[in-house]
């Protein structure tokens, strides 16, 4: 309690001076993408006091293009993540707020000014993070299906965010050292800033959603990179971390999300009985109509978006997200609970005596 008074007695100080912002890349052979990212940072106004880009061990000369572009560029020779990349950046910052984007986004040009505001007029928040706009850069489906939906939960998630985002996301540099940075243990791009909003709430520090600070996504999604990404890199880790901490997931674990799943695995189980007994079609439509009316608001939302035809599509990926993300409560449970039962055996060395 006396850690929070300080820090908003501090924030209070520094919240009628302007505040300097660092905005803090880390690339990994960014591409085209990571050249409009850059390419859009020159236009803010006002310009940030400084870009850091770290290098992480790319092969494509990203470093270079960084570099042409007038940022300050740090190098690591081997690539050891974005948790480690970040945390290089914000030891070589000066700003007083660490505005972390990702190397495949692009901001508006009010962006900086934006984030700068809400730290002066909300001196007591720690840190903010954004959305994904409604106009994802890449036109494919599952492009289009993926940052829309990432746009949507957000946009219907809470003000008061139990989460950071790396991908545009901004810190009191503070604060940011005083829980630790990242955790440089997630050697790949994962739930490294979801792990650090968690420390940061437990500290008692506040995180808002600013729903109206948004970035575009230009990342191309295909099939086997979305499961990859998704399954392995996020829910599984996501579900232990989750269930180590007793942290709260406030974007992806609604009520309805919850009897989603419950509904998925129940009808995927339905349609398999079907082929031996055809009445199980009769539960099975049941439950495509119950699947339908819990995520109506989903499909609303993308057919006034993309419209009807492209929200009928989003159906079978959509349930299949819940398929998927189900999987991963299992198998995450299932390792949380044997990582537990191996390190935490009890003592049989000296059994006591029960033959008294």
């Amino acid at each position: 309690m006396t850690d929070n008074i300080q820090h908003s007695n501090m924030a209070s100080s520094t919240s009628s001076k302007k505040l300097e912002i660092s905005v803090i890349i880390p690339v990994f052979n960014g591409g085209s993408s990571f050249k409009s990212c850059l390419s859009n940072l020159e236009f803010t106004m006002p310009p940030p006091c400084e870009i850091i880009v770290v290098s992480d061990g790319d092969t494509d000369d990203s470093w270079l293009v960084a570099q042409q572009f007038g940022a300050k560029v740090l190098r690591l020779t081997t690539c050891n993540g974005p948790a480690k990349a970040r945390n290089t950046g914000a030891q070589a910052a000066k700003g007083d707020i660490l505005f972390f984007i990702d190397a495949d986004v692009t901001v508006y040009p009010d962006i900086i000014e934006r984030v700068e505001k809400i730290f002066i007029d909300k001196p007591e928040l720690a840190a903010i993070i954004g959305s994904y706009d409604d106009v994802p850069g890449e036109p494919n489906f599952l492009s289009q299906y993926k940052n829309l939906f990432h746009h949507y939960t957000h946009q219907t998630s809470s003000d008061e965010a139990f989460t950071f985002w790396g991908a545009c996301g901004a810190i009191r540099r503070d604060v940011f050292f005083t829980v630790g940075g990242f955790d440089e243990s997630y050697r790949r791009p994962s739930i490294e800033d979801i792990e650090l909003g968690y420390r940061l709430k437990k500290a008692g520090y506040k995180i808002r959603l600013c729903k109206d600070l948004q970035v575009k996504h230009l990342k191309h999604w295909s099939p086997i990179g979305l499961l990859k990404a998704e399954f392995f890199y996020r829910a599984l880790p996501w579900v232990e971390l989750i269930l180590r901490d007793g942290a709260k997931n406030d974007l992806n674990l609604g009520i309805k999300s919850r009897l989603s799943v419950i509904a998925v695995y129940t009808l995927t189980i339905a349609l398999i009985a079907s082929l031996w007994l055809h009445q199980f079609l009769i539960l099975a439509f049941g439950l495509s109509l119950l699947l339908l009316a819990l995520n109506l608001p989903v499909y609303r939302f993308f057919s006034e978006k993309r419209g009807f035809w492209f929200a009928l599509c989003v159906i079978p990926w959509h349930w299949f997200y819940y398929l998927y993300g189900g999987l991963a409560v299992i198998l995450g449970t299932l390792h949380h609970l044997w990582h537990q039962n191996r390190f935490f055996k009890p003592n049989i060395i000296n059994p006591p005596n029960t033959s008294l």
